[in-house]
């Protein structure tokens, strides 16, 4: 596959624009290992080579285990996530998923386990990585 654009490049200011959001998130109250999940789950959905191989890295370096990683896209069906990581990766598969919209379910069942500003970070934190799915994507950015 070959490359494209490099909207760092070609668009310094507006490739700079997305990182505001990003050090907002990591200035926040949620957990790293949860915006892990969200990273990972949301590449996944989108197919982002790049972003899941960057942020699956980034993970171990953390301290997630392999297990946790691999099962990632059958979370629903491992015994591994906690009920708010469940919370947080339903609501995140929904947010990367939108047209089918997020259900009151998706949203009332995290408000519940998370609270408002927690659920407002998790919003945000897939806002920002669908965000970056994107710019990988339609660019062609490889994993290095």
């Amino acid at each position: 596959m070959n490359s494209r654009i490099k909207l760092n490049e070609v668009d310094p200011e507006g490739y700079k624009a997305l990182f505001p959001l990003e050090a907002h998130i990591k200035k926040g109250v949620l957990d790293h290992k949860h915006l892990h999940l969200i990273k990972i789950r949301a590449s996944q959905i989108n197919g982002c080579a790049f972003c899941i191989d960057m942020h699956t890295k980034e993970a171990r370096k953390d301290g997630e285990t392999e297990q946790r990683i691999y099962a990632l896209n059958a979370w629903r069906e491992t015994p591994f996530f906690t009920e708010e990581e469940r919370a947080v990766l339903a609501l995140t598969e929904e947010v990367t998923l939108i047209q089918h919209r997020v259900s009151d379910d998706t949203y009332n069942r995290a408000a519940e386990l998370l609270g408002a500003d927690y659920l407002a970070q998790v919003v945000l934190a897939a806002i920002a990585i669908n965000s970056w799915n994107r710019v990988a994507i339609s660019t062609h950015m490889m994993p290095q």
